[in-house]
């Protein structure tokens, strides 16, 4: 495992929750991180770098006030998802914004994040990029990334097709860098499998969505409670990259699902979508992950159930440990027996 020392005592699990694009609002963020995870906001959610400056000193100063009523307890970080291809100068602008505010985990989504990278590093921070493919994440870690989040099949807003199963294991026999395993978690069980599969952090979006901070439209919570993977439709042609989509959220704004419309060129977009309509705005998407959400708790309940499940998964793994040394030990006794 390759997670930080420091960043993992700050957390009560190892888990983020993901930066997401209108969706992740600085109530989400600040309640991930005062939970004990990752709390993560996407730049691109603030209509200017003033704006978000003041997101990030009011999740700063709830944080501080935090750790001043309880010095025990366990504040996550917040992370910060860039675009990759802003000019320099202004990139290394929002870096300096972000790490004067106690930032210092950068996520990167699309894109090479070379440039980035390089920025990031030269600021003093670490970064997260976003990958669906074995190439994909060679390409991230030529570009000299910090961690890797591998996206396997049934994520949400950004999926890949491999099974998790393959995706995690393989790109860590090749990456000792930290591993984050996103698609599809909704549980603490499934936090701990991240781990045993050789994942550092669990990556979750589609489940904190359902939660009363997110201030999403009441009718997605209510889509995210009554649909099931059966209702997601994975396509490239609502935002110009492969995603689940809610049916339901399209089938309401007359989309023929049949007939799509087609991007025009590659990379996020939505021009090529009828008047009015915009990936995550009012066109939702969600990971495989919804066949277990049916309620809409604050993100305080849900990061406490999770815990449970998740203490209980380990004590579940451990006693079969245990079982399995008992029976080695035992097979063991009977054949120095058998040869006495």
């Amino acid at each position: 495992m390759a997670l930080d020392s420091k960043l993992r005592a700050s957390l009560v699990l190892p888990a983020v929750c993901a930066p997401m694009f209108l969706v992740s609002n600085p109530e989400l963020a600040r309640e991930a991180c005062l939970a004990g995870l990752v709390g993560a906001l996407p730049r691109a959610n603030a209509r200017s770098l003033d704006i978000f400056e003041g997101w990030l000193g009011d999740i700063e100063a709830a944080r501080a006030a935090a750790r001043k009523a309880d010095p025990a307890a366990r504040i996550g970080p917040l992370a910060v998802n860039l675009l990759t291809r802003l000019p320099v100068a202004e990139l290394d602008h929002e870096i300096e914004v972000c790490m004067r505010h106690g930032v210092e985990i950068f996520i990167s989504a699309t894109g090479n994040p070379a440039q980035v990278a390089a920025r990031v590093h030269a600021a003093g921070g670490r970064i997260f990029h976003d990958v669906t493919s074995f190439k994909f994440a060679r390409k991230a870690i030529d570009a000299g990334v910090d961690g890797l989040t591998c996206i396997g099949a049934g994520g949400g807003g950004h999926s890949g097709t491999i099974n998790h199963l393959a995706l995690i294991p393989r790109i860590r026999r090749i990456f000792d860098g930290t591993l984050l395993m996103a698609g599809g978690i909704a549980t603490g069980a499934a936090i701990r499998a991240a781990e045993v599969l050789g994942a550092d952090l669990a990556y979750m979006g589609t489940r904190f969505i359902a939660t009363r901070e997110s201030g999403v439209d009441p009718a997605y919570h209510q889509m995210l409670v009554e649909s099931t993977s059966a209702d997601l439709l994975y396509t490239a042609r609502i935002s110009g990259i492969p995603a689940n989509w809610m049916v339901k959220s399209m089938e309401r704004l007359g989309l023929d699902l049949a007939n799509l419309p087609v991007p025009g060129g590659k990379g996020v977009s939505h021009d090529h979508l009828p008047q009015g309509m915009q990936p995550w705005k009012n066109l939702w998407s969600a990971g495989q992950g919804v066949d277990l959400i049916d309620d809409i708790p604050s993100v305080a309940e849900l990061v406490a159930r999770l815990r449970r499940e998740y203490v209980a998964a380990c004590e579940t793994a451990s006693m079969a440990d245990i079982a399995r040394l008992a029976d080695q030990a035992e097979q063991q006794s009977r054949s120095d027996a058998a040869r006495h």
